[in-house]
């Protein structure tokens, strides 16, 4: 096999190049945020200097500004102005201790101590000005602070002051310009070490398309083609000592292996469709396919049994299907003349269901008559009733005139009475009652009147309440009598009821004996078809069986020599002497 370095390895050494690079690109960073913070702090701190060093020499010449106007003016707010410059704002302590405090050389330092005491040295006169410029003496102010010993310290304090920034400028921007270049030379490296990421990463990818994925989607081809079953598609990938190498190794025995398999399998599924069923299946499969040489041996195994099996059940089937043909013709026969017997029976049926169905509708009918029957008593029950009501009504209305005549005759009496009691005052008063006395004779008369038709009217009421007595005694008796004529009416509706719902329910079983008996018949009619199909069937079977018999003695089995096979049952014994002779022993007779 082909030597050949592997692709992991490649791909370590590339991704460790990349991997120390990116850490190198790291540490150059993190330089460089450092030297940059020193960079912007060395320029805040040039920046600080060169503020405050303008602060203290700006300081100085406010000083002596403000003190020379003061002299050549007088005006006050420039000699408070100098005093509040040196005792309140201090400008120039204050930019001096803000420079010590950032950080300033000897030489610097030296130089700011002799233009402080050239500055101090200036105090005396002008101190001197300014008591002369208050004293009125305006020239010979002008004169200290113009003069030439004043000029002179201020040259020296300016050119101090030129050494002093000259100087300040140099060692910052100096400063300044290293950290600059430092920062530079770490940026470069990050550069360079970005690069060699890139092409590293850049290498990588091409060697892992062109080394790797590629490869592998040639596998992936291949394995494709494999699971379809082909495994004689072409595969270009040469084994060697790499991964994909060994890989493609591995490929090309799966598909050797396989092949060999296939073709071992082939043969002896070959020879099993010719009917070869007397060879072994070797022991040359390994792994994951002994189970398929195992299946192999069984389904041979069980082949060679199942065939063995077959050819004598179709021995067994033969025979059985002669009796079954006999048994099926007898049961034919007996299937037919039960048929006709059920058939007339059920004709019979048919016919005591129709009487039963008439004699149903009769019921039916008397039942129906019954019930309008016994509605119209019952209508015939209520108004009964209510003329017994209306005939009680009658009398008690009657009663009633009974009080009111006596009442009248009451009246009557009473009228009688004042006629009389009239009369006999009449009569006393003589001459002047005559009138009146007419009057009571005719009321006398009225009420004697009254007295005799009231008597009538009480005789024609009694009449007539002996009539209404007699009427309501007729009445409740023939309500006695109806209501014993309706109670027997309605037993008889309901005897009649039970008799229709009874050759109602003797119809509807009818019927259903009826419809049994066709089934019945139905059943019997098709158990005859099934009987003479099945005598038929038997002729087939045992056509076929014969055939079967023939088919099985094709193949060649293992131990297909003479055997005896002996089968025997309730009727007979089947003695199997060779393959081609069969004995049947039964019921006193004898088969070939």
């Amino acid at each position: 096999m082909k030597k050949s370095l592997n692709q992991s390895t490649i791909a370590f050494i590339l991704n460790g190049i990349s991997i120390i690079s990116i850490i190198f690109m790291a540490f150059s960073l993190s330089s460089y945020n450092k030297i940059n913070n020193k960079l912007n702090k060395a320029q805040n701190e040039r920046f600080e200097l060169t503020y405050n060093a303008n602060r203290f020499m700006n300081g100085s010449a406010y000083l002596t500004n403000e003190v020379r106007a003061f002299a050549s003016t007088g005006i006050q707010e420039h000699y408070d102005n100098y005093w509040n410059e040196v005792n309140n704002l201090k400008n120039r302590d204050i930019g001096v201790k803000t420079m010590q405090k950032i950080g300033i050389t000897k030489e610097e330092q030296d130089l700011i101590n002799n233009m402080s005491s050239i500055s101090n040295g200036l105090v005396p006169l002008e101190e001197n000005a300014m008591h002369q410029a208050m004293a009125g003496q305006k020239q010979q102010a002008v004169n200290y602070v113009y003069g030439t010993e004043y000029n002179e310290a201020i040259s020296k304090i300016s050119s101090l002051k030129e050494e002093f920034l000259d100087m300040l400028d140099k060692r910052t921007s100096s400063n300044v310009s290293t950290l600059a270049d430092d920062a530079a030379y770490v940026k470069n490296r990050m550069m360079v070490s970005l690069a060699i990421v890139i092409i590293m990463q850049l290498l990588s990818s091409i060697y892992t398309k062109f080394k790797i994925i590629n490869p592998v989607r040639i596998v992936r081809d291949q394995m494709c083609e494999i699971s379809k079953g082909s495994l004689s598609a072409d595969f270009a990938l040469k084994p060697d000592t790499s991964e994909i190498g060994m890989l493609t190794d591995s490929i090309h025995n799966t598909k050797k292996e396989l092949k060999k398999y296939i073709h071992d399998i082939d043969i002896k599924l070959a020879d099993m469709a010719k009917g070869n069923m007397d060879f072994e299946v070797g022991s040359g499969y390994l792994g994951e396919f002994i189970p398929i040489q195992d299946a192999m041996r069984k389904i041979l195994d069980s082949l060679n049994i199942a065939l063995s099996n077959i050819n004598t059940t179709a021995h067994k089937v033969s025979i059985e299907s002669e009796r079954t043909a006999a048994g099926s013709k007898t049961l034919s026969d007996g299937a037919v003349k039960q048929a006709a017997a059920v058939q007339e029976l059920s004709s019979n049926i048919q016919e005591l269901s129709r009487q039963v169905d008439n004699t149903s509708q009769d019921a039916e009918e008397a039942r129906k008559c019954s019930a309008d029957a016994n509605a119209q008593l019952s209508e015939c029950s209520q108004k009964m009733e209510e003329l017994s009501a209306a005939m009680e009504n009658i009398s008690n209305a009657s009663n009633e005139i009974g009080g009111i005549i006596k009442t009248i005759e009451d009246i009557s009496f009473q009228t009688n009475i004042l006629a009389l009691n009239a009369s006999v005052e009449a009569a006393r008063a003589g001459e002047a009652g005559k009138g009146f006395a007419v009057v009571a004779g005719e009321v006398q008369n009225l009420a004697n009147k009254s007295s005799v038709a009231a008597n009538n009217i009480s005789e024609l009421i009694e009449n007539s309440i002996a009539i209404v007595e007699h009427g309501t005694r007729l009445t409740a008796s023939t309500k006695k009598s109806l209501a014993k004529v309706v109670s027997g009416t309605e037993k008889s509706a309901c005897t009649v009821n039970n008799i229709a719902e009874s050759a109602i329910q003797q119809s509807v079983a009818l019927k259903q004996v009826t419809l049994g008996m066709d089934q019945i018949s139905s059943v019997v009619q098709t158990t005859a078809a099934t009987a003479e199909e099945l005598a038929e069937t038997a002729k087939e079977l045992y056509g076929h069986s014969e055939g079967l018999k023939t088919a099985v003695q094709k193949f060649h089995l293992r131990n297909s020599g003479s055997h005896t096979d002996t089968y025997t049952d309730n009727n007979a014994s089947l003695i199997n002497t060779s393959s081609d002779n069969l004995l049947l022993i039964g019921n006193g007779q004898q088969y070939n």
